[in-house]
């Protein structure tokens, strides 16, 4: 343990903020910092992000729904609930961004205005494609610079690579990680307590 006060930081041993400002030594800063070591995978966690009132929502899924979200990935996807089941259990892993730019991609495919394309497909790709970006998504090179070139004039189809190859990725490691989580086992006692 040490005390750096003329660098103003100050080792807590153990926690996630090795260091950090002497002024972020209050309490509500520990706390803070604790809920990013926390990695919460719970149903808890799923049912406060529910597009519905939790118990209203979860009154309404079936056990024979959530149990066909096993069935594959794109079932999941077209789900509403799934859907924000998926998106809570990838919060938990911080790789919301893949899900999060695969929906961008599905509601750009659905642009009529040609004013419009041009504008939605530059925010998609400074989002999520551009090196750097905000919430860049996990792409090979060939694909980046495709898209990268497919931007000189954007079509509906400008992103197709791109999209493919992220729900590729969340099919083969995500989502086989989420039938596993606590969430998803979770969700599915809750639905078979509620018709015992």
């Amino acid at each position: 343990m040490w005390s750096g006060a003329e660098s103003g930081l100050v080792r807590h041993g153990g926690n996630v903020a090795e260091a950090m400002p002497l002024g972020w030594r209050g309490k509500g800063m520990r706390t803070r910092l604790g809920c990013l070591s926390h990695k919460s995978d719970s149903y808890n966690d799923f049912t406060a992000i529910l597009p519905d009132k939790p118990n209203r929502a979860l009154k309404r899924l079936s056990t024979e729904e959530a149990t066909r979200w096993a069935d594959s990935f794109d079932v999941l996807l077209s789900h509403k609930y799934g859907l924000a089941a998926f998106r809570a259990f990838l919060k938990t892993e911080f790789s919301e961004e893949n899900l999060e730019f695969w929906l961008a991609c599905e509601d750009f495919k659905k642009t009529r205005s040609a004013a419009k394309l041009a504008s939605k497909a530059q925010r998609i790709f400074e989002e999520f494609i551009d090196v750097q970006a905000p919430r860049e998504v996990n792409i090979d090179f060939q694909t980046r610079e495709l898209t990268r070139r497919n931007m000189q004039e954007p079509s509906l189809s400008c992103f197709d690579q791109a999209q493919g190859k992220v729900h590729s990725l969340m099919e083969k490691d995500s989502y086989p990680r989420f039938l596993r989580s606590k969430i998803y086992t979770d969700l599915l006692s809750q639905t078979q307590r509620r018709l015992s």
